[in-house]
């Protein structure tokens, strides 16, 4: 059962601290995995179930995705410009590539792109829902071609990240759905599937309202966060 509206803690600006937590949290493993100690088991009773603390590490990092999503869907739904809403994702999805790449890739060009590419494709399936109503042809239409740009451009979370983002939006109002749709889309061992999953404890004590983290400053500050801490891990890395 959902708690009351007014018994709920969280303000949009918590979850992104959340969000951004768990974030760096995941991308530290590429500096910790250096040490012998990070990939050591230390409790299994089955082959699938193997803890090591990258794998907390990783399974932590789940979390974060799907309260990304989350807030992208209310950012859709209270945005005055939708058209600046997508143009901001699309450059910040520019502007991060070259870390992105730097880190998981340690080169400038790298086979994947990162997220800020998921989310943008994921805010044009909410876009053209809305603009095309009525025209359930034309809908279908971009939405596949949406699809398959999300296949071709190989982005984080690939089109089942898309495809996620799109059900939030379509689930909004429906919080247990959403928690059991991010297990169909974005599924993986046991213990990503429980980060994943464990993401909508702090998703469903949202209390609708924006929170401390307000002004254009603050705003673009969050966004920057991704390209910024990408590339003082890929130095740390480089450097140690």
């Amino acid at each position: 059962m959902e708690l009351q509206e007014k018994k709920k803690p969280f303000s949009g600006s918590i979850l992104k601290l959340i969000a951004v937590i768990t974030m760096l949290i995941d991308h530290s493993h590429v500096i910790l995995e250096k040490y012998p100690f990070f990939k050591e088991i230390f409790f299994e009773t089955k082959p699938a179930y193997q803890l090591s603390w990258y794998m907390i590490c990783r399974t932590v990092g789940r979390i974060a995705f799907p309260i990304y999503a989350f807030l992208l869907t209310e950012g859709f739904m209270h945005t005055h410009d939708r058209k600046k809403y997508a143009l901001n994702l699309f450059i910040f999805a520019l502007i991060s590539e070259i870390p992105w790449n730097l880190l998981h890739g340690g080169t400038w060009f790298y086979e994947t792109q990162n997220v800020f590419f998921t989310l943008f494709l994921g805010l044009l399936c909410m876009i053209t829902y809305e603009t095309y109503r009525e025209d359930i042809g034309k809908q279908l239409c971009f939405l596949l071609i949406i699809a398959v740009i999300a296949m071709l451009l190989n982005a984080d979370y690939g089109l089942k990240g898309v495809g996620f983002i799109f059900a939030m939006y379509l689930l909004r109002e429906k919080k247990i759905p959403q928690m059991f749709v991010s297990g169909a889309f974005l599924s993986g061992n046991i213990y990503f599937t429980l980060g994943v999953m464990s993401a909508f404890i702090p998703i469903n004590l949202y209390n609708q309202e924006r929170g401390f983290i307000r002004g254009k400053f603050w705003k673009y500050a969050f966004y920057a966060f991704y390209p910024v801490h990408m590339l003082i891990l890929y130095l740390i890395k480089k450097n140690m």
